[in-house]
């Protein structure tokens, strides 16, 4: 029983249900109350989502920025488990602002008030710093990628759960979703402050850091602040994206209503499940560096293809071959940790956290201004974007990280591992 407690994953997996449920909950409210304003013109609507949408991610990421470091000086004190119980915290004291707003006259801006309240208490950049954490402090240093993708799982199963029953329980009334999602996340919160306990393993001599080396020291600078860039690269070019990509399924051609919104939520987290057994299936065979690699074309040319949805089908085709979308942020994770002391895991993933949280900000003001300008002539403009910076950005920083690793190792490329660097660029030149 002991042992079980120490998983993170049951956190994982209720705090999404809770999310997801809200997430539904607040899309369909505000694209519902830009229609009403627009008397029914839905590009309109569509632009005056995306601009509150966008002040919406503006002002959690800023907030988010400001709690990150004293929340991380919270964390070398007291663990990397304040991190899960600060944010979740936020994160229901913010849902309630919807309740009024339902309950209430008030205006729509008053959902601003959520969105600080959520990002002053970390938001989600600190939850996956928690959750990177104590998954990365309860596995070995060899059977890390796969802990951490087996946390992505968790999440994605849990996201098709979610977005399944989050469309059939808004048509049952918005209100009953909001408070399903309220109740479920106070579970979340509930079970992380008294069940969740923070179990700390010990870098055994068995287990030496990745990083280790002659030059060890700068191996370690190295490879940490390449990880990171890429990392920060990928998801500059696809956070951004998909966040749009909520909006454009609710507008013709495709004109989802909530039930369809909902099946395309559950098939985006259908992605994590199929990253899973893409891993489980090749991990011994390609390794953590081809790995990363192959998600990132995964994603890349799923986004290219859903930039030319104009039927249902086509969008669910493009999810389908973005099956191993999900692997490289929780493999690159993984080898972060490989070349960090345990020590290090909190203030390490904290800064981590915040560095993508800048990005998230940043990816979210670009596409979001850039989605309402190109709805006159190619409303999938975005999606093609998105694709290039990622593609290029990463495979470039990326290969850069294997090269160096490499050479101050003093060690030749694994084959496995270049190759892979090697033949891309041999067709894209």
């Amino acid at each position: 029983m002991g042992a079980i407690l120490t998983l993170v994953e049951p956190v994982v997996v209720i705090n999404k249900l809770g999310t997801s449920f809200f997430d539904m909950a607040l899309t369909q409210t505000v694209y519902n109350q830009s229609l009403k304003a627009t008397a029914g013109d839905s590009d309109r609507a569509q632009t005056l989502s995306s601009h509150f949408l966008l002040i919406q991610s503006v002002l959690s990421s800023v907030a988010a920025m400001l709690s990150i470091i004293p929340l991380s000086r919270m964390a070398d004190r007291h663990g990397p488990k304040v991190f899960l119980v600060a944010s979740q915290m936020g994160s229901v004291l913010g849902m309630f602002t919807l309740v009024i707003f339902m309950y209430c006259e008030v205006p729509l801006e008053f959902l601003y008030l959520g969105s600080l309240l959520h990002g002053l208490s970390g938001g989600g950049p600190m939850f996956w710093a928690g959750v990177a954490a104590l998954a990365s402090l309860s596995s070995e240093q060899g059977k890390r990628t796969l802990k951490l993708n087996i946390v992505d799982f968790c999440f994605g199963v849990a996201g098709v759960v979610g977005g399944l029953l989050s469309g059939y329980l808004y048509q049952m009334g918005p209100s009953i979703l909001l408070l399903t999602a309220i109740l479920v996340s106070v579970v979340a919160l509930l079970y992380s402050v008294f069940a969740l306990t923070d179990s700390r393993r010990s870098l055994s001599e068995s287990e030496p850091l990745l990083a280790e080396s002659e030059n060890g020291k700068t191996m370690d600078r190295v490879s940490v602040g390449m990880l990171m860039s890429t990392m920060v690269l990928f998801m500059l070019g696809m956070v951004g994206a998909e966040n749009v990509l909520q909006l454009y399924v609710l507008k013709p051609p495709l004109s989802w209503d909530s039930i369809w919104a909902g099946y395309g939520r559950a098939a985006t987290s259908t992605m994590y499940l199929s990253s899973f057994i893409g891993v489980l299936g090749l991990f011994k065979v390609l390794g953590d560096t081809a790995l990363t690699l192959l998600g990132i074309v995964s994603n890349c040319t799923g986004m290219a293809i859903m930039a030319f949805t104009v039927e249902s089908w086509v969008y669910f085709l493009a999810r389908g071959i973005m099956m191993f979308a999900c692997v490289p942020m929780p493999t690159l994770r993984a080898m972060l940790s490989k070349n960090l002391h345990p020590q290090q895991y909190g203030r390490v993933f904290g800064l981590l956290q915040l560095v993508l949280a800048v990005t998230d900000l940043l990816s979210n003001v670009f596409f979001t201004s850039i989605y309402p300008l190109t709805l006159g002539w190619f409303s999938g403009f975005c999606f093609l974007l998105s694709c290039a910076i990622t593609l290029h950005m990463v495979f470039y920083c990326y290969s850069k990280y294997v090269f160096l690793l490499c050479v101050i190792l003093n060690k030749p490329p694994l084959k496995k591992d270049w190759l892979f660097v090697q033949s891309f660029y041999s067709q894209v030149g």
